[in-house]
Parts: C-alpha cells; structure tokens; sequence
C-alpha cells in the first residue's frame, strides 16, 4: 500500500504549518479513536450571502488538509490512520441558504482522494448562524487508528 505522504504528494496537496492552538488539544486519542478538535476557515462570512458556495466549498477542502497538519503533528504518522469515521461540518450560512453538503463536499471529497476508500465517513453537515470569530466553516472529525 501506498504511504500517504507519497499520495499528498501524487495529488499535489503540501500540508501547512499546523497552526497553534489555544487552550485545549489538538486532538486526543482513547483507544484506537482520534478526536480532531474543531477547526474553523480562514474564509470570514456568510455562505450564500457574501460568500459563493464555490469559494465555500474550496474552504471546506483547505480546511480538512489543515487539520490533516494538525493531525500529523500530534501522531506523527498519517500511515497510522487506518479511516476516516465521522466528519462533522458547520456553514455559517445566510438565512436563505440551503446548500450546505454541497459545501461539505469539499472536506469528503479531498479525504476520499487521499485515503481512497479508507476515506469514506459518516458526516453532518449544519447550518448556522454564527461561528467563531466570524468564520464562515468549522469543522472536527472522528478518526480510527491503528493499535500501538
């Protein structure tokens, strides 16, 4: 099998930095289950109102390869992820808007280009009124990992 580093690479996807967090973990592990706090955009605004459901869902894609940095950070291994369970997704959205797993599908989709099949989940996907600082998507994720 294919490590996932060389499949980042195939697709042309670099992960960032991983970006400090503030008081509380990254992530946190029991058992063979990874918690992945949740992550917001960089994208600030309301989807459907000043925001195009393109530029969301392009969002949606570069927030998920953010937290993969963030990922392999704390674990050290992207190999060590054995699938991806549950992804949960919140679009600020304008009252009007109802589009939301069209967004979404930026964050399923680049998942199942890295971890193929490995990378299909369940997921929700909400909209809301308001997140923090503005941003116009947060997202957190359920990942199984291989036993150590």
């Amino acid at each position: 099998m294919r490590s996932i580093e060389n499949r980042l690479k195939e697709l042309g996807i670099e992960l960032p930095t991983p970006p400090p967090v503030a008081n509380y973990l990254g992530t946190k592990r029991s058992g063979d289950l990874l918690f992945v706090s949740g992550r917001k955009s960089e994208l600030i605004g309301l989807v459907g109102g000043d925001i195009s459901e393109n530029d969301a869902y392009r969002a949606a894609r570069q927030t998920v390869i953010t937290m993969l940095s963030i990922i392999k950070a704390d674990i050290g291994d992207l190999d060590l992820i054995i699938s991806i369970v549950k992804l949960q997704g919140f679009i600020r959205s304008a009252p009007h808007f109802t589009r939301q797993p069209y967004v979404f599908d930026g964050a399923t989709e680049v998942l199942i280009e890295i971890f193929g099949e490995n990378g299909r989940h369940a997921r929700t996907a909400t909209g809301v009124n308001q997140l923090p600082f503005g941003a116009a998507l947060q997202f957190d994720v359920i990942i199984r990992l291989k036993r150590l």
